[in-house]
């Protein structure tokens, strides 16, 4: 958990020279509690903090990041998988939100009475252009 919260805050594999020139307590990620997963051997569910300065005020994209960006490479971690996500109000507040709203989205596709969903198309690389658009005109539809 400690390693958990480390490297997604201010942890490096070495120790470098510009450590020295900030306050590391004040910014790293904090693991409160441990506890193992019921009936599975060598799996545990770590709650980490993490402080409110550690990310932008207003950007999703950065406090995503900071959590999730290079952790889930950690090689001394087998697996990893964020489970739950909560987000102090005060913090949540700064952010914007979208320009406008669904119903403008909406009008837009004029899509009405039903969800919008998107899709990534997997595999990122190695499809043919036939296949890739194959793959698209799949999930159109649910679009």
């Amino acid at each position: 958990g400690a390693a958990v919260a480390a490297e997604s805050s201010t942890g490096t594999w070495t120790t470098v020279w510009t450590d020295g020139l900030t306050s590391l307590d004040r910014y790293k990620g904090r693991c409160y509690h441990i506890e193992p997963v019921a009936g599975e051997e060598n799996q545990f569910i770590a709650y980490v903090a993490y402080p409110l300065d550690l990310f932008e005020e207003g950007s999703v994209t950065n406090m995503f990041t900071s959590i999730v960006g290079n952790v889930f490479g950690f090689k001394a971690l087998r697996a990893l998988r964020l489970e739950d996500l909560r987000i102090p109000p005060a913090y949540s507040k700064t952010f914007q939100g979208p320009p406008h709203g669904i119903q403008v989205e909406r009008d837009k596709l004029n899509k009405y009475g039903r969800p919008l969903l998107g899709c990534t198309i997997k595999p990122k690389l190695g499809l043919s252009a036939k296949n890739y658009g194959r793959a698209v005109y799949e999930c159109l539809p649910g679009g």
